[in-house]
């Protein structure tokens, strides 16, 4: 198998919402969602980001929500923003499910691209810290805290406003121009993450935020889990300006495989086969090269493909790009060594 590190998953809330049974979640599954460590090894799933992330009182994949993204045009409103009082202990929850989940042995946080390798070489799942939102950091101390804590990359908004900026609302066909750039904490925010190596993550951000982030970071840019706007029109998704300024700083995207991002029609409906997925690949290859793009599923997160259902099916996404004619040095770059060299240049070491 070709290994696969993924840019984004939202596995660490079904941790938190299974309690007790949590190793048992970890370990064995439930036959539920779409990630657990019998199908991260199935799948040759080597690792990647694990997001903590704190839901909105109503989210896109609330019946509703699904309704009307099942038939487009739609527009959702933003969500009300979540205050820091609120989500810190639904984050500190999250990040201490993942520090159990190394306890078990299984798996190993990891810090810089050297503890990437190594826990692939020793067998153990390599997870990244991730914050989806940054509605846990309250200020730049805080943001120094969950550093020391593992914190490596970090997306400043959700589709919901924060003190830091604007993210984009669920909308099809839809622009991501849709409002106001990063606040003055947001832009102090950006200063400190690059000071501090934290990975930036432009993915749910609108596009004055991302236009702010590229002005002021010194690192490469990265969107951890979008997909191509000139395929599918969707707020979420980038365009090719847009994909031609991560381009130009050597960064990186990661596909995300929500079938509603994906599909040319913007339908929240599962669909067979992989050539979406690789309309959108080939787009990004053309424009960001072959050291540019890369895969962040959405899993536990998002609506999958039928037929990569589950982490276990990670082979066929690998199995369709070879047959499609990349070949095996361009797979091996987008299923895991991209996000390496990137993480490399991002951290430093």
């Amino acid at each position: 198998m070709i290994p696969v590190f993924d840019g984004h998953n939202d596995f660490l809330q079904r941790m938190v919402a299974a309690g007790k049974a949590r190793d048992a979640l970890w370990l064995s599954g439930d036959g539920t969602g779409h990630m657990d460590l019998p199908r991260l090894k199935a799948g040759g799933m080597m690792g990647g980001f694990f997001a903590i992330w704190t839901p909105s009182p109503e989210g896109p994949n609330d019946a509703a929500a699904v309704a009307l993204m099942e038939n487009p045009p739609f527009a959702m409103d933003l969500p009300d923003p979540v205050g820091s009082a609120e989500s810190l202990p639904h984050a500190l929850a999250q990040a201490a499910n993942l520090m159990a989940m190394e306890r078990t042995g299984t798996l190993k946080l990891c810090h810089t691209a050297a503890d990437i390798r190594a826990a692939k070489d020793a067998g153990l799942i390599a997870a990244v810290m991730h914050i989806e939102g940054a509605e846990p950091i309250a200020d730049l101390d805080a943001l120094h805290l969950w550093h020391a804590m593992g914190l490596r990359s970090l997306g400043p908004v959700w589709s919901r406003p924060t003190r830091y900026g604007h993210g984009v609302p669920f909308a099809f066909p839809s622009s991501p121009d849709t409002g106001p750039g990063l606040t003055d904490a947001g832009k102090d925010l950006v200063r400190e993450c690059n000071g501090l190596r934290i990975m930036l993550d432009l993915s749910h951000l609108n596009e004055s935020g991302f236009d702010d982030i590229a002005r002021l970071s010194d690192a490469p840019l990265v969107a951890s889990h979008s997909c191509a706007h000139a395929v599918s029109a969707s707020s979420r998704n980038l365009t090719d300006r847009q994909l031609g300024v991560i381009a130009e700083s050597h960064g990186l995207v990661g596909l995300n495989y929500a079938s509603g991002f994906l599909r040319p029609d913007g339908k929240r409906l599962a669909f067979a086969g992989f050539d979406i997925m690789l309309r959108h690949l080939d787009h990004m290859l053309a424009i960001l090269g072959e050291d540019g793009v890369a895969l962040g599923s959405d899993f536990d997160g998002a609506l999958m493909p039928r037929d990569l259902a589950d982490a276990a099916s990670l082979q066929n996404l690998v199995d369709a790009m070879l047959a499609h004619g990349y070949g095996t040095e361009l797979v091996e770059k987008i299923a895991w060594r991209n996000w390496l060299n990137v993480l490399e240049r991002t951290w430093g070491g």
